[in-house]
């Protein structure tokens, strides 16, 4: 699997009561390393999206392969915009500015809720963010340390500064 020297998604999942979920290291797909390729050494555009979606998955993605998205039960990608008050600048969490810190880290500033289920989703054991709020191309993936079913009438959420990502320490 390849990582940008540790790209951690160190996210908790608050499913339900009081539930939290931590992710393991996390990585890029081969999708977002190429734009990234082409955008710092090659004069490409990134083309980062304005939208980032967030996706649970039944089977983890790897860096080639798609993995296995929720289905059904009323179940979406949550849209979070890209943006300084979205995300944390790397000098702190919660922090609203461009970022100025040293130790590569950022965290969404506000709680990431999905739909309520209407059916059991199944067990999740990764999640990720998409460019599109179906299909379109998942960049960034990680698994969950503890998997969690996901029943009927749960709430599912990231709660703010839950979804860290690391790059580059």
């Amino acid at each position: 699997m390849k990582r940008i020297n540790h790209i951690i998604l160190a996210g908790l999942l608050a499913i339900a009561t009081a539930f939290s979920l931590p992710a393991a290291a996390g990585a890029l797909t081969d999708y977002a390393e190429n734009k990234i390729v082409d955008a710092t050494l090659r004069g490409q555009a990134l083309g980062a999206p304005v939208t980032w979606y967030v996706a649970l998955y039944t089977v983890c993605p790897t860096d080639s392969t798609a993995g296995t998205e929720v289905t059904g039960g009323s179940y979406a990608r949550v849209a979070v915009t890209a943006g300084l008050t979205q995300w944390a600048g790397t000098q702190l969490a919660g922090s609203t500015t461009a970022s100025s810190g040293t130790g590569g880290t950022t965290s969404n500033n506000a709680t990431i809720s999905f739909p309520t289920p209407t059916a059991g989703w199944g067990t999740v054991v990764c999640w990720g963010l998409a460019d599109a709020a179906s299909a379109g191309n998942l960049w960034i993936y990680s698994a969950l340390t503890v998997n969690k079913t996901i029943n009927n009438g749960d709430t599912v959420s990231f709660s703010a500064g839950a979804a860290t990502f690391q790059i580059d320490n």
